[in-house]
């Protein structure tokens, strides 16, 4: 992280340039037990790949709106910094009828057919694996779309960082905006810096959720253990992964 850092993505070029072999995201998923580890080379390559096949196959814009209709989880992180990337919106849990274009998961297909523009599906499969036989009609396969993206990112136009980026829960904040407010927040949720750790079980639904699940790590140079469908641990289960995994804060 640096001074000059005014969106995620800026935060996340600047991980990668510092330590890129550390893990960033950590994620489980306690109803198919799940684990998937991303350090940030990996994640800012999935990052990258996911940026091209806005830019180049859904040919999104600066500005465009992007409904993402998909729960915490790490590739839900990834659409996030691939939309700040390339200086789209990224609207969470968004109208797909009001969107340019959408990305949905399991439960959302029908939803977002009411988007006009471009449509990706993803499985949320362990593994992130493709549909079997096929995705949903009217949608891409983000499995079968993604892999054979660029390993580099470079966008058409600079994102500029006092446009908008997020929103969520009703509210909106330019690239600037989530940079200050995830700075802020670290120290409030125990990212005091290099090694912190935190183990979220929150939604993405909220600003909140996201700060916790994503963003307050980046801008603190922490990393986030991500749970979805917490409730399948019990307590005892949920204290072992927190030793395991040597986290120093929680947000639940």
């Amino acid at each position: 992280m640096t001074a000059t850092d005014r969106t995620p993505a800026d935060l996340l070029r600047s991980v990668l340039a510092t330590d890129p072999a550390r893990p960033l995201v950590t994620f489980y998923d306690d109803a198919t037990g799940e684990r998937v580890e991303l350090s940030v080379a990996t994640f800012a390559n999935w990052v990258a790949k996911t940026a091209n096949l806005l830019q180049d196959e859904l040919s999104a814009e600066p500005g465009d709106r992007v409904a993402l209709l998909l729960p915490a989880h790490w590739q839900t992180a990834v659409w996030l910094l691939a939309c700040s990337s390339v200086g789209v919106v990224a609207d969470v849990g968004g109208d797909p009828a009001a969107a340019d274009h959408v990305v949905a998961g399991p439960g959302h297909f029908e939803a977002g057919l009411a988007c006009s523009g471009e449509r990706v599906a993803l499985s949320l499969a362990p593994l992130g694996r493709r549909f079997v036989p096929a995705p949903p009609e009217g949608y891409a396969d983000y499995a079968v779309e993604v892999p054979s993206q660029g390993d580099r990112f470079q966008p058409y136009a600079p994102v500029d960082p006092e446009e908008p980026a997020l929103t969520v829960a009703g509210a909106e904040y330019t690239g600037a905006e989530v940079v200050e407010r995830a700075r802020a927040d670290a120290p409030r949720l125990g990212l005091t810096g290099p090694g912190a750790r935190i183990l979220s079980a929150l939604e993405y639904d909220t600003w909140d959720g996201l700060s916790a699940g994503l963003y307050a790590a980046l801008a603190s140079n922490g990393s986030v253990v991500l749970c979805r469908n917490p409730g399948h641990l019990t307590d005892d289960a949920l204290a072992k992964r927190i030793d395991a995994e040597r986290v120093t804060a929680t947000a639940r």
